[in-house]
């Protein structure tokens, strides 16, 4: 992961074992964290820019060497978007072909067709849960949210009754599973196998988002009853799309089949599950099985074959030209480039932390004072989403300080620490977090409605999921 080792940094900085070494440590991971909640909450400053000085910050405290800081931060930076910048780069292709493609509609209409009623709630979360897979939160939402308003305004439903939902499940898709970017980091940084996470998560994820949203939408419902904005109700979710690419052309002519559409976006999922259950049935690294399964159950080749797949179920079927197939992959990687970037610095923050000894500190902090590790990490990714308002940058620090205690941990443990700091960093979305204002601003809420609603939902996903990653770490 970096070419310094703990000791490297710490020996030159504060010896971590004593209590003035701890002191000194705290003052500077306190620090270091004061420095980006500034710049990023008050001083409107980029999370990149504010990582990087955040973690000089952090090593200048802590008494490090700033020529050793630099290259710690780095060596951090290079290994996360070594390890997660092509699979995030993938499922943003993934996403803007299910997107542009018309495949995104063909799901949500196939849905809706055979919904309705009480079970419209239900469908709601399904297809943010299908369509929130490959896609990044916030596309999700422009994405859906016009499905949203449609769905309410002409089947005369509660807009809570029908956004809680569908907003619950792409949070949680968001949150806990991978190929997200806050899932992936942690999954790296910890050390986690991808398709155990993955599993777990999905178990994890199931009842949080059925209990955040069919069921909590019926209280937000009786809280807040505001009507369908009129200015925002547009037209087809399919040619909003094609708006926000620019391109007159985006809807396309003809929409791919449904099955193929969520074979495609499944593709990956069902890749890396296989080669989890795999790695547990045959536990032969030397069997030819498990071997095959191990490379194409791999994120990269898993997310890959689902990109070329999707060239043709979705590009071809949609009546792409190849040529517009590869503006469209051009497109997808663009709006990538600032969250590389702030995996990456966040990366870079996460090293900072461990090689200054942090990370032991936290180490013999948990054990000291008897806090389980998956709640240690949950509270502190509660902390740094409160502060910072972002869950990418809550779970990248998080796992950072957390990183040493998957160490002794069982596959399964380290998958669900890493659930715990995902579940952590979706705590209370407030007036920091640009999502806050993204739903206000659509379901056309002021401020208290909104903190009773999407802030509270957000609370929810949190703490039942944190809840349950507990309860299976006392089963598994």
């Amino acid at each position: 992961m970096t070419s310094l080792s703990v000791e490297t940094l710490a020996a030159d900085a504060v010896e971590p074992i004593t209590s003035a070494g701890h002191a000194q440590l705290g003052i500077a991971v306190l620090a270091g964290i004061a420095v980006i909640v500034l710049l990023i909450t008050k001083f409107k400053v980029h999370a990149f820019l504010a990582l990087t000085i955040g973690s000089l910050a952090l090593g200048a405290f802590a008494g490090a060497p700033l020529d050793k800081v630099i290259t710690s931060f780095t060596a951090g930076l290079g290994s996360t978007v070594a390890g997660v910048g092509v699979l995030i780069a993938l499922g943003a292709i993934l996403g803007k072909l299910l997107a542009d493609s018309g495949g995104a509609d063909q799901i949500v209409d196939t849905i809706l067709a055979k919904a309705g009623g009480r079970s419209m709630p239900w469908a709601m979360v399904l297809i943010a849960s299908v369509i929130g897979l490959p896609l990044f939160f916030e596309v999700g939402i422009v994405l859906l949210i016009p499905v949203v308003l449609m769905v309410a305004k002409r089947g005369n439903y509660s807009l809570m009754r029908i956004g809680i939902p569908a907003l619950a499940g792409l949070s949680v898709m968001h949150g806990l599973i991978p190929p997200h970017p806050g899932p992936l980091v942690a999954i790296d940084a910890v050390g986690a196998n991808l398709g155990v996470t993955l599993a777990l998560g999905v178990l994890v994820a199931i009842p949080t988002v059925i209990i955040a949203g069919p069921l909590f939408s019926k209280v937000a419902a009786r809280w807040v009853d505001i009507p369908v904005p009129e200015k925002m109700v547009p037209q087809r979710p399919s040619e909003a799309a094609a708006e926000a690419t620019g391109e007159p052309g985006s809807t396309a002519p003809k929409l791919p089949s449904f099955g193929a559409t969520l074979a495609t976006v499944l593709l990956p999922v069902v890749l890396m599950l296989a080669k989890a259950l795999v790695d547990i049935v045959v536990d032969n690294p030397e069997h030819t099985v498990q071997r095959v399964f191990d490379v194409i159950g791999s994120p990269l080749i898993a997310l890959l074959a689902a990109v070329i797949v999707a060239m043709f179920t979705l590009g071809r079927a949609a009546g792409f030209s190849k040529g517009r197939i590869t503006t469209t992959v051009e497109k997808s990687l663009a709006p990538i480039a600032g969250v590389l970037l702030i995996v990456g610095a966040g990366g870079g923050f996460k090293q900072t932390l461990i090689d200054s000894g942090v990370g032991q500190m936290v180490l013999q902090i948990s054990e000291d004072w008897s806090i389980p590790a998956l709640l240690l990490a949950w509270l502190i990714a509660v902390v740094i989403r409160l502060a910072t308002g972002s869950a990418t940058v809550a779970t990248v620090s998080a796992a950072g300080l957390v990183a040493p205690l998957a160490a002794e941990m069982s596959t399964s443990h380290a998958a669900l620490l890493v659930l715990a700091i995902g579940a952590g960093s979706l705590f209370f979305s407030h007036v920091n977090d640009a999502g806050f204002w993204l739903v206000k601003e659509y379901f056309g809420m002021d401020v208290g409605q909104t903190i009773k609603t999407w802030s509270l939902m957000e609370t929810i996903i949190s703490v039942v999921a944190g809840a349950l990653v507990l309860l299976l770490s006392l089963v598994l």
